[in-house]
């Protein structure tokens, strides 16, 4: 046991004195703000670039209230025009593009011959917007030469705002399922994230000391099992500290990047043309649901979600390392790590897979259930389950199932570990580490 927390230790102590640990541990945060901020950046220029739309409107069936300016789009009236010349106009004038509504008998008609140019693809959301714009004023010209009373179908409407409740009478938010599921999916990513960075680092530590010969004076004192543990024990420890450093540092970066950039929510809202009665009403419901969100998530099994993180966090993590191990053991660089990679990445590719397109979906279905029994996909699985509530049968077998499959991967594992550190010069197989296991 002293050997084994020696290990541990020497591993610990490596990892957080290289100057490229400590350069991305207080680096990494930094660069994902600079990038947040970018995105952000680059999207609000994107959404508040003003673009010059002309048009034709051959029909007379629009007028300029149907074609109002705003901070996004400016319209040019051409009508005056012919196509051809709207067509150079436009062009020569480096306007965004020309739109063409045709003279056609039928609203019917008129809908299928409706024509956007431009030099480039236009974006997507501006033509979705004339799409909207042009429809909902076909439909009222429809609607009218149908005899519908306009106002009267106007009237007819209504918006359901439904409430939930469970079977006892108590509210629930809606907004809760949607905290629930980014519990789940930022788990999962973490977790996931969190195997590759420092599985790969704990395969790459072995085949450094592999081929520098280290290893061997190594074994010479201690048993292959207890360095192989030692190694993923040290580095998962090593990536804890610095997944810490990273939440601390994120958290006070996005702290100061709120107060010094950030604009007040309610002076946006004060800007808004709303009547003052539905301001109050908006105001009131908005804290009605925050208080109900409040109380839906005090009402969270918070203490279990929490103990189940770090479970399947830890017990994924030291399955895949342990697997990552002994390929680094096997091979003498890392360039013949590529083919026993993919077996090891699918099982996290799935997991995630199916947490998004099942779990999110269905979380007590059968897919669900079952992925989350099997202790390669569980870690994922199972975490993006536990916030909508799982029963306690399920969880411990999940659990005991991952203790039971780690403890063989880890003896399979170190099998291979303790033939492939002291093998030099051949590229294994498949077939070669089924041998391995043998001795």
């Amino acid at each position: 046991m002293n050997k084994l927390l020696l290990i541990i230790k020497r591993e610990f102590i490596a990892k957080v004195r290289n100057k490229t640990f400590v350069i991305m541990t207080f680096l990494s945060p930094l660069l994902m703000i600079g990038m947040i901020a970018l995105v952000a950046f680059l999207t609000k220029n994107s959404l508040e670039q003003k673009r010059t739309v002309t048009y034709i409107d051959a029909s007379h069936l629009f007028s300029s209230d149907n074609f109002k300016e705003d901070k996004t789009i400016k319209f040019i009236n051409l009508s005056d025009v012919d196509l051809e010349t709207a067509k150079i106009i436009t062009q020569e004038s480096n306007h965004y593009g020309l739109l063409y509504i045709p003279k056609k008998s039928e609203v019917d008609e008129l809908s299928k011959n409706i024509q956007f140019f431009s030099e480039n693809s236009p974006n997507m959301i501006l033509i979705a917007d004339l799409e909207s714009v042009i429809s909902a004023k076909l439909q009222t010209i429809k609607r009218k030469n149908l005899g519908i009373d306009i106002e009267k179908l106007k009237a007819s409407k209504i918006n359901v705002d439904m409430q939930l409740s469970n079977f006892s009478g108590e509210r629930t938010s809606k907004l809760i399922n949607g905290l629930k599921m980014g519990f789940g999916i930022g788990a999962g990513y973490l977790l996931m994230m969190f195997v590759i960075i420092y599985g790969n680092m704990v395969m790459r530590s072995v085949i450094e000391e592999k081929t520098s010969r280290i290893i061997e004076i190594i074994i010479s004192s201690v048993k292959p099992f207890y360095l192989m543990l030692g190694k993923v024990i040290g580095t998962a420890s090593a990536g804890l500290l610095q997944f810490f450093i990273w939440s601390v540092v994120l958290s006070i970066l996005m702290l100061i990047a709120s107060v010094v950039f950030g604009v007040e929510m309610s002076s946006n809202i004060s800007t808004m043309q709303v009547p003052s009665e539905q301001m109050e009403m908006m105001k009131s419901t908005m804290e009605g649901e925050i208080q109900l969100l409040i109380s839906e998530v005090l009402k969270l099994p918070l203490f279990t979600m929490f103990f189940m993180f770090l479970f399947y966090f830890l017990g994924g993590y030291l399955l895949y390392s342990s697997i990552f191990a002994a390929i680094g053991a096997a091979v003498d660089n890392e360039t013949d790590t590529q083919q026993f990679m993919l077996p090891v990445i699918l099982p996290l590719m799935l997991g995630v897979y199916v947490g998004f397109s099942s779990v999110i979906g269905d979380p007590h279905g059968t897919v669900a259930t079952v992925f989350s029994m099997i202790p390669f996909t569980s870690p994922i699985v199972m975490l993006m389950r536990i916030p909508f509530g799982v029963p306690w049968w399920q969880i411990a077998i999940s659990m005991l199932l991952l203790i039971v499959t780690f403890v063989g991967v880890i003896w399979f594992a170190a099998k291979i570990y303790r033939v492939g550190i002291l093998m030099y010069g051949k590229k294994p197989s498949y077939k070669e580490l089924y041998k391995w296991l043998k001795y």
